[in-house]
């Protein structure tokens, strides 16, 4: 049974952005109940993710490679591998479908199917993205965590007007594929802008190739600093990427969790990601032991931190005020 997880962990081969899993594994796991998990992310990027995960499983008496067999499938941003792929989740049919930190992930599971249970992981509100009827009463097949991210998105204005007390004109790196939560975000964005009296640019960007091209637009508009969205594929499979981009172009920006300063960016604001994904790990375990999705209710997050590198900060010529790092969850040297 732990060849699967051998196989995830050593040699992950990607197929049109998505992971495929050797036939012969598939089978081997036949015996045990499979969690089809999806990501916007990679491998990499997802990998504490899943250690969280299985965390939260372990903690309900589920072992991947034992009891339980984890399929992890990243489409890397590519959204347009998921009609494919939730079908093949409901043809085999596997117990539970998790969906990591992307709307789009989870409102295509719902689609496919009223029977397999879903878990998700999302930023904007679910009873209005039409996953659920209710916090406390989700109903149908689909229950998970929410972690609202637009109030985030404007706090993350607010720190970078403490930081920058000149700051006049900022760029917002959001997804257009993601378009439930870039709408949520960029509501409450362009909110705080107009009561800091700052100035937005908005830029796209859903592909690696579409970040490249954002970054190389900066200079022409002279944003004085860049806040990345919390969208999936960009807070995480293209963290290394953004983290480059922002020292190639000696721009400050601000990230919704903390693998951004720990790479190299200068600051970051948002929720524990270990909390989320080992709760995720803990609703799935008590699907697979009968309980229904309907009578879990979605769940809060309330953890937020605030993480800052200093070594970014001297390379940029950037002072952090005291207050600010007074606050800080962590100061990175």
């Amino acid at each position: 049974m732990a060849a699967t997880n051998k196989c995830l962990a050593r040699s992950d081969t990607v197929v049109g952005g998505a992971v495929a899993w050797p036939l012969a594994a598939r089978a081997q796991q036949s015996a045990v109940p499979v969690i089809g998990l999806v990501s916007s992310g990679s491998s990499q990027s997802d990998a504490d993710r899943l250690v969280t995960f299985r965390q939260g499983l372990t903690e309900v008496g589920f072992v991947d490679g034992r009891n339980v067999t984890i399929e992890y499938h990243s489409i890397q941003g590519h959204y347009e591998l998921l009609p494919a792929l939730i079908d093949d989740f409901v043809r085999r049919p596997v117990a539970v479908i998790i969906s990591f930190g992307s709307t789009p992930i989870a409102l295509a599971a719902k689609a496919t199917t009223s029977t397999i249970p879903i878990v998700f992981n999302m930023g904007n509100d679910p009873v209005q993205a039409g996953l659920v009827t209710s916090l406390n009463r989700p109903g149908g097949n689909v229950t998970g965590i929410s972690n609202l991210t637009g109030p985030l998105a404007a706090k993350r204005l607010e720190l970078l007007r403490e930081l920058m007390p000149s700051l006049a004109t900022v760029g917002v790196l959001a997804n257009p594929a993601n378009s439930a939560l870039t709408e949520y975000e960029m509501a409450e964005l362009r909110k705080a802008a107009g009561l800091l009296g700052l100035e937005l640019h908005i830029f796209n960007a859903g592909t690696s190739g579409e970040i490249d091209t954002a970054f190389a637009a900066l200079p022409h508009v002279r944003v004085d600093a860049l806040l990345i969205s919390s969208d999936y594929f960009l807070a995480t499979a293209s963290i290394e990427q953004l983290v480059s981009l922002a020292a190639q172009y000696a721009v400050p920006a601000i990230y919704s969790n903390r693998s951004a300063p720990k790479a190299g960016g200068l600051i970051s604001y948002g929720y524990v990601v270990s909390e989320i994904y080992r709760q995720m790990g803990i609703y799935a375990g008590r699907i697979l032991k009968g309980e229904k999705p309907a009578d879990l209710p979605v769940q809060q997050s309330t953890r937020i931190e605030l993480v800052i590198n200093m070594k970014t900060a001297k390379a940029l010529g950037i002072t952090f005020p005291l207050p600010l790092l007074g606050r800080a969850d962590e100061v990175i040297e």
